[in-house]
C-alpha cells in the first residue's frame, strides 16, 4: 500500500517561440512592473532583450537586474531584494540558468516575508505569500523553473543552503528550446548531466511515487539519446527540444521526490570551492550510484535500461551496474573527467564537507542509509588532490 503523495507543478508553456508569451503571462498574474534577474551571459545572448520586448509589447515596465554569479550568494539576494523594492516592481521575471532562478526565488521570499535568507534554510518555513514569480530557462539542467527548492550559498559558512517550499513553486514557466541554441558545448554538456542526476537520484529516492517515476524514466531516455547531439551541435533543435523537456522532466521529479547523496555532497563542494554545479554532479553520481546499489539494485536495472542498455539475459545485478557504467560512458564521452582536481584540501576540510553534507536536505531522500564516515569515504574517492595542508 502507498501512502498518500503531493505532487506540485507550475503553469508550464514548452515548445520553439515559448518566449513570445512573456507578455501576455506578466499579465494574467496582475504584474504591472517585472523586476527581471538574469545574468551577464543571458544578457550578452540577448535574451533578456527578447523578453523585454514582449514586456513591452504587453504594456508593462520593468527593471533589470543581473548582477548574479554561479552558485549565487546571500549577498547578492540582499542587493537583489533592495533594488526590487527601490524600484517599485509588484512581479519577478528571472531569465536564465538555475543560478537567476534560484535567486529570484529568495528575492521574492525576502520582499514580503523579510527578514535574511538564512532564516529560510530547511523545509516549509515560508508563511506569506510570494510575489507573482515568472521563469524563462536557459539552460536544459538545473530544472529550477518547475521546482520547490532554491539553492543559495551561506558566504560566511561557506556552505550552500537548500531552501524548500511549495511557495517557490514559479507561477508560470516559460520554456523556449530554442535559447538553448546560444550555449557552447560545456554548458549544454553539464546542464545535461545535472538533468540526469536529477532524474536518477529522484528515481530511487525514498520520497519518489508513480509520478514521479514517470517523469525521471522519461527523463532519463531523453538524456541519453539526445545530450550528445545536443552538446555536437548548437543548431540541432530536435536534441535541443529533446534535452529542454528532459531537464523540465527531471525538475519535477526531483522537485516531488527530492534528491540524494550526490547533491547533498555536491551542493558542499561547490560552496567551499566554488565549481560548476552540473560537473560537480556528475563526477560525483557513478560513485554515489555504486555507494547505493544494494538498496535498490531492481530500480538501477531499470535505470539500465531507460539509458539504453540490453540487459536481456542478464541478472538483476549484473543490468544494474550496467546503469552504472552508461553514466560512466556519457560523462567520458562528454569530455568530464573522473575526478574533482583540487589542491590544499586537508582531511579536515574532508571531514567539514562530510559534516555539511550529512546535515543537507537532501540526505534524507538517500535510498542507502549515510553515515559521516561513508560521506567522508565518497569524497575521497571523487577528489583527486593536491598537496594536503591544514
Amino acid at each position: 500500500m502507498r501512502m498518500i503523495s503531493k505532487f506540485v507543478t507550475p503553469e508550464i508553456i514548452f515548445g520553439v517561440g515559448a518566449l513570445s508569451q512573456v507578455g501576455e503571462s506578466a499579465l494574467r498574474l496582475g504584474a504591472t512592473k517585472l523586476f527581471v534577474i538574469s545574468d551577464p551571459g543571458v544578457v550578452a545572448n540577448r535574451w533578456v532583450d527578447r523578453a523585454i520586448d514582449r514586456l513591452k509589447e504587453a504594456g508593462l515596465s520593468y527593471e533589470v537586474w543581473f548582477e548574479v554569479t554561479s552558485n549565487p550568494k546571500d549577498y547578492e539576494v540582499i542587493e537583489g531584494v533592495k533594488r526590487y523594492q527601490d524600484t517599485g516592481c509588484d512581479a519577478i521575471l528571472a531569465v536564465g540558468g538555475g543560478s537567476p532562478i534560484d535567486v529570484a526565488k529568495a528575492v521574492a521570499i525576502l520582499a514580503t516575508n523579510g527578514g535574511v535568507i538564512q532564516d529560510y534554510e530547511g523545509v516549509n518555513k515560508i508563511t506569506r505569500p510570494l510575489p507573482p514569480l515568472l521563469v524563462v530557462p536557459t539552460t536544459a539542467g538545473s530544472g529550477s523553473e518547475v521546482t520547490q527548492f532554491a539553492i543559495i550559498v551561506d558566504t560566511r559558512r561557506r556552505v550552500k543552503m537548500t531552501i524548500i517550499s511549495k511557495s517557490l513553486v514559479p507561477d508560470i514557466a516559460i520554456i523556449d528550446p530554442v535559447v538553448l541554441q546560444t550555449k557552447d558545448a560545456r554548458l549544454t554538456a553539464a546542464t545535461g548531466l545535472d538533468a540526469l542526476s536529477h532524474a536518477i537520484e529522484s528515481f530511487v529516492s525514498l520520497a519518489a511515487t508513480p509520478l514521479t517515476d514517470v517523469n525521471a524514466l522519461n527523463a532519463i531516455r531523453l538524456v541519453a539519446r539526445y545530450l550528445r547531439p545536443s552538446v555536437a551541435s548548437r543548431s540541432n533543435l530536435e536534441a535541443k527540444s529533446a534535452m529542454a523537456m528532459a531537464a523540465l522532466q527531471a525538475g519535477l521529479a526531483f522537485s516531488n521526490a527530492i534528491l540524494g547523496a550526490t547533491h547533498a555532497m555536491a551542493h558542499q563542494l561547490d560552496a567551499q570551492l566554488d565549481l560548476h554545479h552540473g560537473e560537480t554532479n556528475a563526477i560525483l553520481l557513478p560513485y554515489v550510484m555504486e555507494f547505493n546499489m544494494i538498496a535498490c539494485v531492481e530500480k538501477f536495472a531499470r535505470i539500465a535500461e531507460a539509458m539504453g542498455e540490453n540487459i536481456a539475459g542478464l541478472s538483476t545485478w549484473e543490468a544494474a551496474e550496467r546503469a552504472i557504467q552508461a553514466v560512466r560512458r556519457l560523462a567520458r564521452d562528454l569530455d568530464i573527467p573522473d575526478k574533482i582536481t583540487v589542491g590544499n584540501l586537508s582531511e579536515e576540510r574532508i571531514n567539514n564537507l562530510a559534516q555539511n553534507a550529512l546535515k543537507d536536505a537532501c540526505i534524507i531522500t538517500n535510498p542507502r542509509d549515510v553515515t559521516e564516515r561513508d560521506l567522508h569515504n565518497l569524497f575521497a574517492l571523487t577528489l583527486k588532490r593536491g598537496i594536503q595542508v591544514d
